[in-house]
């Protein structure tokens, strides 16, 4: 069906907009109806908020590409609950005094972060390079700069530390989350495997290089935790995120809207749906969101086991359940705290292999099995999000028709290849393409499957809904194979009409 013409389009996305903006202004309680008075999301973000989390001055070390030598530093623990202690490692070279600001992240009135703590200022110290051990690791055994206890009233969330210098005023991030244990309709899964895995840090080691090719994909390769995470080594240059890992590049965006909608959200690491199956099955709905590749086997059969037992799924992300990894304790005997590849969530030459991937195990069970579709080749590319199922529940409210397109909202990793699975409905579909013009025989697929007890698994089949949703303080705007427009009212919309339905399954 040809679009329509540009006025009349203009004009619909103009009232959608209004629309939306008045139900999201109603949507805490709509939303949450069955829990708004125990939701704590809502009474966190009626604290004041500040922009203080932002960093206003970093560096990078050219010799290395990737570190900010003059401050940096990691956390004891990917995930914490209130209670426990947590212990921050510190670096500064030249020695420094440094001071720590902890920061949760969410919507705060727009400000996107609250500061909760103020420690310091610390006398700092040159920490040494960890030496290349097996499989290249980079296994830090830093002195501890500090530890505290994280206060039994913090609300589950993604939390900033922010690491200034005070020599000359240098500044990086140490990131960790606080979960819990509670009831609530949603869990939002951090990728923090795939976080770790890109992260070259010090310079040339990330689970990507194997000292002789800087994207290679095979095994024999060890990444951890022990270490600082770098500057971001993709898509585009973002220095203001050092020490973040991932989570303000392509997760953000979903955090912010969820929170700024008041909805019951609660927040876990890759580490803990490895770990922790049964806290999977505490939520209505379960998020994977952004870039979310690296899985290990448990990851995937925990998540299988809470889809069986009715829990939602919603695939926010893409190139989602990728590459099977299997963790392994640090040096000093600490569980989960460095991973390796091992194998591939999919079959022989389905992703298009790099030559060194080949050499992997590519057994079932498969990404699409799991997901609904999966990475297929040529993995990277670019396309809008082309609607082929109109009359689909996903679609109501949003005006959309066969053919209408979100521009440019796939990329730069998306799924294709639909698995066989009874129900399975593709709501999305169209071909990628290298550049505007340019196809590359890529087709990515956006599906929604049933579960066994009226539950759904939906796949968005790209690492760019978020863009869709909002656009926090400090959030840039990816470009590469295409360029997504920023919050959309009908990529709002479809996410309502989603948590919606895994709020209340069809019985």
């Amino acid at each position: 069906m040809p679009p329509d013409p540009a006025p009349d389009r203009r004009s619909f996305l103009k009232g959608l907009a209004a629309a939306t903006g008045t139900a999201a202004l109603a949507g805490c309680a709509t939303a949450n109806s069955s829990r708004t008075s125990t939701n704590p999301i809502i009474a966190e973000n009626a604290h004041p908020g500040t922009r203080d989390w932002m960093l206003t001055r970093t560096q990078v070390d050219p010799a290395t590409r990737w570190r900010c030598p003059w401050i940096e530093g990691f956390c004891s623990k990917t995930s914490v609950r209130p209670g426990e202690e947590l212990t921050l490692f510190v670096s500064t070279h030249p020695a420094s005094e440094f001071t720590v600001e902890i920061f949760r992240l969410g919507y705060y009135g727009g400000a996107g972060g609250r500061r909760m703590l103020q420690l310091g200022p610390f006398p700092g110290k040159i920490q040494p390079d960890p030496p290349i051990g097996p499989k290249r690791r980079r296994d830090a055994v830093w002195a501890p700069s500090t530890t505290f206890r994280i206060p039994r009233d913090w609300v589950s969330g993604v939390y900033l530390g922010k690491l200034t210098e005070l020599n000359g005023g240098i500044q990086s991030y140490v990131v960790f989350i606080v979960r819990d244990d509670r009831r609530a309709d949603f869990l939002f899964q951090c990728s923090d495997h795939t976080w770790q895995a890109y992260n070259r840090w010090p310079d040339h080691f990330a689970l990507y290089d194997d000292g002789k090719n800087e994207w290679y994909w095979g095994g024999g390769v060890q990444v951890g935790f022990n270490r600082p995470y770098g500057r971001y080594c993709q898509i585009f240059d973002a220095p203001l995120s050092q020490g973040s890992g991932e989570f303000l590049l392509w997760e953000f965006p979903t955090a912010f809207w969820l929170e700024q909608n008041g909805y019951d959200v609660t927040y876990t690491s890759n580490q803990d749906t490895h770990r922790d199956p049964a806290g999977l099955r505490r939520a209505r709905g379960f998020l994977s969101v952004g870039h979310d590749e690296y899985w290990t086997i448990e990851m995937y059969r925990n998540v299988e086991a809470a889809i069986r037992s009715g829990v939602s799924v919603a695939f926010l992300s893409g190139n989602t359940c990728c590459g099977r990894i299997a963790l392994s304790p640090d040096g000093t005997g600490h569980p989960d705290r460095l991973f390796e590849r091992v194998g591939v969530f999919g079959p022989p030459g389905g992703t298009r292999d790099f030559v060194s991937m080949q050499s992997l195990p590519h057994e079932r069970p498969y990404a699409n099995e799991l997901v609904g579709a999966q990475s297929t080749g040529p993995v990277t590319g670019g396309a809008d999000w082309t609607c082929v199922l109109p009359d689909h529940w996903l679609f109501a409210g949003t005006g959309m028709r066969r053919g209408d397109s979100i521009p440019g909202i796939v990329g730069w990793e998306w799924h294709g290849d639909p698995a066989p699975i009874p129900g399975l409905e593709v709501v999305a579909s169209g071909p990628t393409q290298d550049a505007p013009g340019k196809p590359n025989g890529g087709t990515f697929t956006a599906t929604v499957y049933p579960g066994p007890r009226g539950n759904i698994v939906f796949n968005a089949a790209t690492i760019w809904w978020g863009d869709g949703l909002s656009e926090p303080p400090g959030y840039l705007r990816p470009k590469v194979y295409t360029a997504p427009q920023g919050p959309d009212p009908r990529v709002q919309q479809i996410t309502r009409n989603l948590l919606a339905r895994m709020q209340s399954p069809a019985v």
